[in-house]
């Protein structure tokens, strides 16, 4: 399984803080945005990851993620040259992905919750019997989100974007786990539409053909979209608290990658030197020396 990261855009929302950098780019309290979707790709046991961005930024992420050596992945990169949707990712990341299922995270996507390495496991197995899944959270302002109808019976029966009069407030968060045949729907889509491609038309197809689970993300999931002022300050407030209160970094891609078994000690320790004496790199010292470990809500299971 492979994955896919959209970073590209330009961040019009958060204007001026992203009119010289990538939105992707901007700090979530101690690292940079982008390192919290690639944080959910490693969960789920993804290693070979593919980063779509607009061309001023790529040598960017080059240099802050290389090519994934230090968090035992295998990083690519790709240009987008303009924002044309969400569903475009597919039709630039076919080639990288192949004949494999992927996972699409956006990279302005922020999830954290108990058992979250669990559910994403799930949804990676379900694909090997075609199912889809998407994950699905309780919103206050349904109008700029895609959103599910559902029936009397709890079973969802549409999806529209953005819509005038939402049917519901459970928006499609940024995060879908797909097999190969979504290739072909994103290119079937797209001779449907003019202008974007909006992901909600690719999810169309995968439940008009009864191959798609939705997953509702319950009680005790933190999810931020972190495409405006408000939900960044949020995020920030949010990780700073966990930090400060209950001891431990949230997504932290050369930690993950330790306890995965991904990298060794040594290549832990190169990154303890690269980061310094900063909080990062003191954090990374303990987890080096044994004195940190991950929290088990982190992989699956229920402290």
């Amino acid at each position: 399984m492979k994955g896919i990261i959209l970073a590209g855009g330009n961040g019009s929302r958060l204007y001026p803080l992203t009119i010289a950098t990538n939105k992707h780019l901007l700090p979530v309290y101690d690292k940079p945005m982008i390192y919290y979707p690639l944080s959910t790709l490693m969960l789920a046991g993804i290693r070979k990851i593919l980063i779509v961005s607009s061309p001023e930024y790529l040598e960017t992420y080059k240099k802050l993620l290389g090519y994934g050596e230090r968090f035992g992945l295998q990083l690519s990169y790709i240009i987008q040259c303009s924002p044309n949707g969400v569903g475009q990712a597919f039709l630039l990341g076919e080639e990288f992905v192949c004949n494999d299922s992927c996972a699409l995270i956006l990279g302005d996507s922020f999830f954290f919750g108990s058992g979250f390495k669990t559910i994403l496991e799930d949804a990676s197995r379900r694909l090997q019997s075609g199912v889809a899944t998407i994950f699905t959270n309780y919103v206050s302002d349904p109008e700029r989100y895609g959103i599910i109808e559902f029936d009397r019976k709890g079973q969802a029966i549409s999806i529209e974007e953005k819509p005038k009069y939402p049917k519901s407030n459970q928006c499609v968060t940024g995060l879908y786990f797909y097999d190969n045949r979504v290739f072909g729907y994103a290119k079937d889509a797209l001779k449907r539409v003019s202008g974007e491609l909006e992901i909600t038309a690719i999810n169309r197809y995968y439940l008009d053909s009864n191959s798609l689970k939705i997953q509702p993300l319950g009680t005790g999931f933190a999810w931020f979209d972190l495409g405006t002022i408000e939900s960044l300050v949020e995020a920030t407030i949010f990780v700073k608290t966990i930090a400060t209160h209950q001891g431990y970094k949230i997504s932290v891609p050369e930690e993950i990658a330790f306890y995965n078994g991904w990298i060794d000690v040594e290549t832990l320790n190169k990154a303890v030197k690269q980061y310094g004496s900063s909080a990062y790199g003191m954090h990374l010292k303990q987890v080096a020396e044994g004195e940190k470990s991950i929290p088990q809500r982190n992989y699956g299971r229920e402290d």
